[in-house]
């Protein structure tokens, strides 16, 4: 019987496991210090347990960090982890250094089943739910873990697809108990989950990024599937019920794809949609990915969009490029290793 992974269970998990292995509760406080605090990679190093406790949880228990499989390092400094989940599966993690922080990108699932027409992850389809374990995982087991200080749910899955695990993750990565990171570090990406947004925007601190990337129904509807489920406004007017007049922060992100949404009728759209909510809107340029039609706007004209959204009052940034040279999209590398991989089993070459 293969043993269970102790790293990615909140405190109340914890206190279940230890009640029901006949261990005093105070027990649960004890595991999560080592777990998220003090590092250790086994249950034989935490010390503060008695020897014969440490015996009984390792029968059953192991901490169950997982090592990277592959790391590339762009010219520009960012680095892609890639990390296995289980045979022929590859989640990506996206280290990013800049002057004054170090973000790092995680992925929520495996794969995908959004299916926007711009996206690699969704090309290779779902494969399945990350575990909180296996998000914060990618965070603990790179080397330059210390040096983050800006976590974002922009990997690969949907976050809101995979609410509980989310949600389990963020709790320990900002709870005292656990990681002790501030929530106003944290953003959490989506494409516009009602239920499930609203779940978290009540459940959580941390900041939000809606995936918008057009402001017309029919032709958002067009690269994105999920316009036929939650429409954008929808979206929008959820996100005008809670506060974030404070700290917390919502983002519109917003690819820009040459003569599809980046024209003057887009900008007074966006403007007429936005309108009256405290919010950003980041601009990404959009590097074509196989087989996909898409084309990315050109510097000029993404330059006059970010103009004119501003000379309408809504604060536009444009997201710096990263990692091209190293398949930093999401979804590029794994889907190489996962073919890879594939056919090596196949015997091909």
């Amino acid at each position: 019987m293969s043993k269970k992974p102790l790293f990615g269970l909140t405190l109340q998990q914890l206190t279940t496991l230890v009640t029901e292995e006949g261990l005093p509760k105070f027990t649960a406080k004890q595991i999560a210090d080592w777990l998220y605090k003090k590092e250790v990679t086994s249950i034989e190093q935490m010390t503060n347990l008695s020897l014969k406790t440490r015996e009984q949880l390792s029968e059953r228990y192991t901490v169950g960090l997982i090592n990277p499989s592959k790391v590339s390092e762009s010219t520009d400094g960012t680095k892609k982890y890639l990390f296995p989940t289980d045979t022929l599966k590859y989640i990506e993690a996206a280290y990013i250094p800049e002057a004054d922080r170090a973000t790092l990108c995680v992925s929520s699932q495996v794969g995908c089943k959004m299916g926007c027409l711009f996206c690699m992850t969704g090309k290779q389809g779902f494969q399945g739910n990350l575990t909180a374990g296996e998000i914060i995982n990618q965070l603990r087991s790179i080397p330059e873990w210390k040096k983050v200080s800006n976590l974002v749910y922009m990997g690969m899955g949907e976050p809101f697809d995979n609410l509980e695990n989310v949600l389990a993750s963020l709790e320990i990565l900002t709870s005292d108990w656990g990681m002790g990171m501030s929530p106003k570090r944290i953003t959490v990406s989506t494409i516009g989950v009602i239920p499930a947004m609203k779940e978290f925007l009540e459940k959580s601190s941390c900041h939000l990024a809606v995936s918008l990337h057009n402001p017309f129904d029919e032709e958002r509807r067009s690269i994105m599937p999920i316009q036929n489920v939650y429409l954008i406004k929808d979206v929008v007017d959820e996100i005008r019920k809670f506060d974030f007049s404070g700290q917390r922060r919502v983002s519109f992100e917003y690819i820009m794809f040459d003569g599809i949404n980046d024209t003057p009728r887009h900008v007074k759209e966006m403007a007429r949609l936005l309108n009256g909510l405290k919010c950003r809107v980041n601009l990404i340029r959009f590097h074509p990915i196989p087989d996909t039609p898409l084309l990315g706007t050109p510097d000029e004209k993404l330059f006059e969009f970010r103009d004119a959204l501003t000379a309408k009052g809504i604060f536009t940034t444009i997201r710096a490029s990263r990692g091209q040279d190293i398949q930093a999209a999401c979804g590029l590398l794994s889907t190489k290793e996962l073919v890879k991989k594939q056919r090596e089993a196949k015997g091909e070459e």
